[in-house]
């Protein structure tokens, strides 16, 4: 009994050890587990329906997980106006709070890219990046002082509309669109362009946490990242091979890779293969076509080009038709897209490779297939007539002659006679007879 009031008694200075250990720990602990989920969503591509799709579908996702922020890593030399208002939209309509971070050291968020790092919650720079240069440009036209000046006031318009409410600097905004500015990731900070310069998401993350952020809505909200586990969104298969597809070279050389393959299945019916993979292309190039601006001169310059040189077999204009059909083909797939950036234009390379290779490959098949077309117009006794054949036996006015390798019967015209292997002219078929004069003395047999 006393044994056993000995051993509670030196158990309890242990046990409040343990618990005053345990409370010192547990704070710790707590900071130290993940606190919520971050979605991550990476865009270091030009800026297009796919990547406006893909943006929603991220933050359609983190509504739905509930996430406590949706970090945005950008990298894009800028893209299509009309799909930068779209992501521009989601993310003020995002209930999650939105980080655009334009990451990593070396990006830059250039023209449209600009409009969407303003756009946000939270806008970030990792260092020795750069982002403005925003001026709308319209390529392939000279716009007059009038067009120029309505372009420059709605996108610095569209701008103002969201770096005001988001409390930032408008007139510094402003002169990426009117003067083409564009800011190192201090001068942003500096002029009150971006909130912060980090080096990493995590980073990031722990320095934006208890930060209080007014949302697009008016509301405010205190953000907590810190430690916050970070779900990186992929983009999908789909949006993957879309995305390709929005690559205007890759849609042209597509095309007329398709184009070809289709012709050569109409040159040889019954291949079956390369028609089957000629429609494939076609319909692949057509759909990721579809994705961009396309020019509409330059799609009648390639029906034109394609009539011309289907006009080239029908007509014989020592290659007029088909060499003006080349030079349509080359000007139609050079102007096809009408992007405002170099990255969403067919290049010049593409257009003279792709266009000068279908004309030469065009023009070839076209022409073997006239050939053939004439050819198969001299087969069968017809073939025979102007040919050249040796008398096997005495013509009196009739006997046999050798043309070819084969023994015909024949009567002989403008002669009474001729003597067995002398040199004569088919003049006519009739039948399995053939009508022969003599040959002139320089002919030679078949």
């Amino acid at each position: 009994m006393g044994s056993s009031s000995r051993q509670r008694r030196s158990n309890t200075p242990l046990f409040a050890i343990s618990l005053i250990v345990l409370a010192l720990l547990t704070p710790l602990f707590a900071n130290a587990a993940p606190q919520g989920e971050v979605i991550k969503l990476t865009i270091h591509d030009t800026i297009q329906p796919i990547s406006a799709s893909y943006l929603q579908r991220g933050l359609d996702e983190a509504a739905r997980r509930n996430a406590r922020a949706v970090i945005v890593s950008l990298g894009t030399p800028g893209g299509l106006l009309d799909s930068t208002r779209v992501m521009v939209q989601d993310i003020e309509n995002s209930p999650v709070p939105v980080i655009v971070y334009i990451s990593p050291t070396g990006a830059r968020a250039g023209s449209a890219g600009f409009f969407i790092l303003e756009s946000a919650d939270i806008a970030a720079m990792a260092p020795g990046t750069n982002a403005g240069a925003s001026h709308p440009i319209l390529e392939g036209q000279t716009m007059g002082p009038i067009l120029k000046q309505k372009i420059e006031n709605d996108a610095a318009a569209f701008l103002r509309s969201f770096t005001e409410r988001r409390g930032r600097n408008v007139t510094a905004a402003e002169d990426t669109v009117r003067n083409s500015k564009s800011y190192s990731d201090t001068e942003a900070l500096n002029l009150h362009l971006i909130d912060l310069i980090s080096p990493s998401d995590q980073s990031l993350l722990n320095s934006l946490d208890n930060r209080t952020i007014h949302r697009f809505n008016g509301a405010t909200e205190t953000l907590h990242t810190a430690n916050a586990a970070i779900v990186t969104i992929e983009p999908s298969t789909r949006e993957r091979l879309l995305s390709r597809l929005t690559n205007p070279n890759l849609a042209v050389l597509l095309l007329v890779v398709g184009g070809l393959l289709i012709y050569l299945e109409f040159n040889v019916p019954g291949t079956i293969v390369p028609g089957t993979l000629g429609t494939l292309f076609v319909l692949l190039a057509l759909f990721g076509l579809d994705l961009l601006p396309i020019r509409h001169t330059a799609i009648l310059l390639l029906i034109a080009a394609i009539v011309l040189m289907v006009l080239e077999t029908k007509f014989a204009s020592h290659g007029i038709l088909a060499l003006t059909g080349t030079i349509a083909l080359v000007f139609g797939l050079a102007t096809l897209v009408d992007a405002p950036i170099p990255q969403l234009r067919v290049h010049l390379a593409t257009a003279l490779g792709a266009g000068i290779g279908f004309g030469a490959i065009s023009f070839g098949l076209a022409y073997l297939a006239f050939k053939a077309y004439r050819n198969k117009h001299l087969m069968g006794p017809e073939a025979l007539i102007g040919g050249t054949a040796i008398t096997r036996t005495a013509l009196a006015p009739t006997g046999q002659v050798e043309i070819r390798g084969e023994l015909w019967q024949a009567t002989l015209h403008g002669l009474p006679t001729l003597p067995k292997g002398a040199t004569v002219t088919v003049k006519g078929v009739h039948g399995l007879n053939l009508t022969v004069e003599p040959a002139p003395p320089d002919a030679r047999a078949e």
